[in-house]
């Protein structure tokens, strides 16, 4: 099995929390996922005006406070997936986007930590 990052970006402006029955299906949705082994974290961010962008360039920190206006950059949450295959991890996404809503979510494989590197650490 292979872990994957999956990086969802709404397609909404943020406009606050989700609705009850919204909250009921992903509520339903996670706790199937993570009993069946394929879901291994999930978390939804805060508004962006919470948060603060970091940037490196040149040799200079840059600091930008939220909120971030173009609505296509802004992270709505990630997951931690488990799946035999990038093909299973996007069937796995699908579904997920169809209970959250239009958007786009990245999938990006993780690297692995081989056994005997982490017997070692």
């Amino acid at each position: 099995m292979m872990r994957f990052l999956c990086v969802y970006k709404p397609s909404k402006p943020e406009c606050g929390p989700p609705s009850q029955k919204e909250m009921d299906e992903m509520g339903k949705y996670i706790e199937e996922s993570f009993k069946s082994g394929v879901l291994l974290a999930a978390e939804g961010c805060m508004p962006s005006a919470l948060g603060a962008r970091v940037r490196l360039a040149g040799g200079k920190v840059t600091i930008t406070d939220g909120p971030f206006t173009e609505s296509k950059e802004l992270i709505g949450g990630f997951a931690i997936i488990q799946a035999a295959s990038k093909e299973e991890a996007i069937e796995h996404t699908k579904t997920f986007l169809n209970i959250a809503g239009d958007g786009e979510t990245e999938v990006r494989q993780l690297h692995e930590t081989p056994a005997s590197d982490a017997v070692k650490r």
